[in-house]
Order: structure tokens, then sequence, then C-alpha cells
């Protein structure tokens, strides 16, 4: 059994160098992109599918590689994730997706400390994080195969990045680190409630429309430490 201090150094590594990928990835797309918006959310999506599928690979045996505690907290309501522990990985989560996005700010010489002044509210954004987090779920819960599970969840992420008004948080640990920057991915403070709120209801549609799409699993091992990335048929 892999120890907790392992998975959550696991869960903070990976949601720091996630938020590092989705904040960088968007200074260096604005700088490059000459004012050309769609070049550089292109740029921003394929740097995040890329970092996203290749995380998941490399640290999902360790900890199930969520590093997002709405994978985290639908766990615990299933019963695949202790609730303790579904505190700790949210935690350790929100941590580190924050220092992801001073990281990012470290390493283009932008200041420290930011607040985004980038609008990101109303009913189409917040129906757009419902989608973009239900979708993500139901990836999450219906994939049959651990090996999937990169490239699935990356590719969600990717075509969500394009087909909703949003741009597909899709996480509330993401959403609060983007408030901490002043960039092209940040989000104003006042606007991450919304956000977060638009993401908690799209998770539990995931899993009310799961238990109807993959019935009869039952609970699974709470103690499993890789509920995530094993393999997925029923919620």
């Amino acid at each position: 059994m892999i120890s907790l201090s392992r998975r959550l150094l696991a869960e903070g590594l990976g949601s720091l160098l996630l938020a590092a990928t989705v904040v960088g990835s968007g200074v260096m797309a604005e700088h490059l992109s000459q004012g050309n918006g769609a070049v550089a959310l292109l740029a921003n999506t394929g740097a995040t599918v890329a970092v996203l599928a290749t995380l998941i690979a490399l640290l999902g045996p360790v900890s199930g590689a969520h590093f997002n505690p709405a994978v985290s907290a639908i766990e615990a309501v299933r019963g695949r994730l202790p609730a303790r522990t579904a505190l700790a990985y949210c935690a350790v989560q929100v941590l580190g997706c924050c220092a992801g996005a001073l990281l990012a700010h470290a390493m283009f010489q932008l200041p420290f400390i930011q607040a985004s002044t980038h609008v990101r509210t109303g009913a189409s954004q917040w129906l757009s994080e419902g989608v973009a987090t239900c979708g993500l779920l139901l990836v999450v819960l219906g994939h049959r195969r651990s090996e999937d599970a990169p490239w699935m969840i990356a590719a969600w992420i990717g075509a969500a990045y394009w087909f909703t008004a949003s741009t597909s948080f899709a996480n509330p640990a993401i959403t609060m680190a983007r408030s901490l920057t002043n960039t092209f991915s940040g989000i104003r403070p006042v606007d991450v409630p919304g956000f977060i709120a638009s993401q908690a209801v799209g998770a539990g549609a995931a899993l009310c429309i799961a238990r109807v799409l993959w019935p009869g699993s039952g609970r699974a091992d709470a103690g499993n430490a890789n509920a995530l990335y094993s393999v997925k048929r029923s919620a």
C-alpha cells in the first residue's frame, strides 16, 4: 500500500506542474501570438493537453492523479477514497495549483503576486463550467482501462477548451490559482465562486448520470489508493 505522504506529494507535484503549464503557456502564447487570440488559445490548449496526459500517466499509479478537488470529492462520495484522505488531497491540490501559478510568474519574470482583472462571469460561463466538469467526471468515472485515462481525460479538456465559453477550467483548484495571475489564463477573484459552484453542480450531475450508465459495481475498497487509476466500469 502506498503511503499517504507519497500520494500527497504526487498530488501536490502534479497540481503544481499542471497550473504552471496552464499559466506559463498562456504567458508564452500571449507574447508570441501578436494579439491573435485564436493562436494563443491553441498554444495554451496544446501545452495543457500534453502535460495533463503526461502527469496522469506518470503519477496515476502513485496517487490516482486527481489534481482536482471535484474528482477527489466524487471519489469520496463513491466510497473509493476515505473522507480524510479526500480532504488532504483537496488541500494539497489547491496549494499546488497556487504555487504553480507563482512558479510561472517567476519563470517569466512577472510580478510574483497578482490579482486577475480578466472578467469571466454570467450564465453562459457558468453553464460552460458545468458542462465541462460534468464531461470530465464522466470520463473519469466511465473509462474502462487505466491506460485510457491519460489520453481520454486530456482529450476531453482539450476539446472543451474550444467548445465551451469558459475555456473549460473544470477544476476548483485551477480556478483559484488562475485568480492569482493577471495574464492570458486569469480569472477575477470575484468570479471564482460562480465557477466553483458550477463545477460542483457539473460533478454532481456526472455522478448521477454515471450511476445510470454504469450501474452495479457497488462501493470500491475505500483503502484503494489508486481508485481513479483503476478500471472504471460503473459508478
